[in-house]
Formats: C-alpha cells, structure tokens, sequence
C-alpha cells in the first residue's frame, strides 16, 4: 500500500455523493468492504453521467480500479466525479471516493476507478449523449 502522502492532495472534479462509513459496511477484517465503496462510487458516477447525458445512464464498465488505502468505519467517504470523454451514446467519468478520518482532519483519496456510462431512451435503448 502506498504512503498516504504519496497520494494526490486534492480531489478532481465534482463532490457527488457524501456518506458516512457505519459498522454494517466491513469484511471479516473489520475494514470497509471494497464492494460497497465501489457502489458508491457507481452511485455518484451514475448521478453525475445522469445530469450530463440529460436522463438516464446505466454502467457498462469500470476499469482502472485500485483500492489504494482501506477505509475505516467513522470515516466520511465522499466521491468526486470529473468527465474524462463524451462518445455518441456513452460517457467515462474519473470516479475517486476521498475520507475524512472520523469525520474530521485533511481529506485522503482511498480509491479511484474510470466508469462508463451508456444513455439510455425511455424503451431503455442506446440513445446520442445530449452536448451543451
């Protein structure tokens, strides 16, 4: 595992999604399960893909997945996203999910992964990423 101040300082792109680590969330080891953090991470990828193709997205894939340092139960873990491409019908988002160790002191990026999205018409069919 990586020194904590090896890591980026900073969050990139948006704050999404903010939540608290509870006890009901750890893997025999006491730790924050890895799938749950990955949910969340899904969760504000999927908000913020929504707010930019303009309606509903669903996960096609998640790549570049590293769980660089575990999180622990008190830790606030928030998930920034940051647009990285916009395809005919998908999007690919940085997603970093960041904690606040016991809910306070200096933010620690815990884990990232790129997540794609493909947007989907009311039928729930491939439809063109609406662009500004």
């Amino acid at each position: 595992m990586p020194d904590e101040t090896e890591l980026p300082s900073e969050p990139r792109g948006e704050l999404s999604v903010r939540t608290l680590a509870m006890p009901a969330d750890t893997n025999p080891a006491g730790d924050i399960f890895g799938g749950w953090i990955m949910s969340l991470m899904d969760v504000a990828g999927g908000i913020s893909g929504a707010r930019i193709a303009d309606g509903r997205v669903v996960t096609v894939r998640v790549t570049d997945m590293t769980f660089h340092l575990p999180v622990k139960v008190g830790d606030v873990v928030c998930c920034y996203t940051d647009l990285l491409r916009v395809g005919t019908t998908s999007l690919t988002l940085r997603v970093e999910a960041w904690v606040l160790r016991q809910r306070r002191g200096e933010r620690i990026r815990v884990t990232s992964a790129e997540f794609t999205y493909v947007a989907l018409d009311e039928n729930g069919r491939p439809r063109r990423v609406k662009r500004d």
